[in-house]
């Protein structure tokens, strides 16, 4: 890899690429905002959490919204760019549910307006079909002014 020209994956896990951040992630997505409550979640210690939600905030990723005045608190809110990693962590979940678990998860994710579990796929929108990894190709970007990386 060039290292003066970081692919996505390289620039996404400088953000969230490791244990504890995810695990936060996760813990955000099931609702706990609260630095105590994410805290007796997780076991963490508090000067590890104090630092992952910092670089979460720092990286737009979530936001520090005070919720009470006397004495002065904070929980910490997901932005778009922190909901958009939803399918990173159910991906995440299937595979350790596939391969890491023997089958025996205690955890499904179902959509809440029918109850069915989620699937996550890699679909091409022009065919809609799934596509397994054989099936990749990575190509130049022609999107420039995103700055879009592979």
């Amino acid at each position: 890899m060039d290292r003066d020209d970081p692919s996505s994956i390289q620039l996404t896990l400088d953000t969230v690429g490791d244990r504890w951040t995810l695990l936060i992630l996760r813990a955000m997505f099931r609702g706990m905002f609260r630095f105590s409550e994410i805290q007796c979640d997780l076991g963490i210690a508090k000067n590890l959490l104090s630092d992952r939600l910092g670089r979460l905030v720092d990286n737009g990723v979530a936001e520090k919204v005070q919720y009470q005045e006397r004495p002065v608190r904070f929980e910490y809110q997901l932005t778009d760019k922190g909901r958009s990693l939803s399918p990173v962590l159910i991906a995440l979940m299937h595979w350790g549910d596939e391969w890491r678990t023997d089958g025996l998860h205690d955890k499904v994710l179902v959509h809440d307006a029918c109850g069915s579990p989620i699937e996550h796929a890699v679909r091409c929108p022009a065919c809609n079909t799934d596509i397994d990894s054989e099936h990749i190709q990575s190509t130049a970007s022609t999107v420039v002014a995103s700055g879009g990386n592979s």
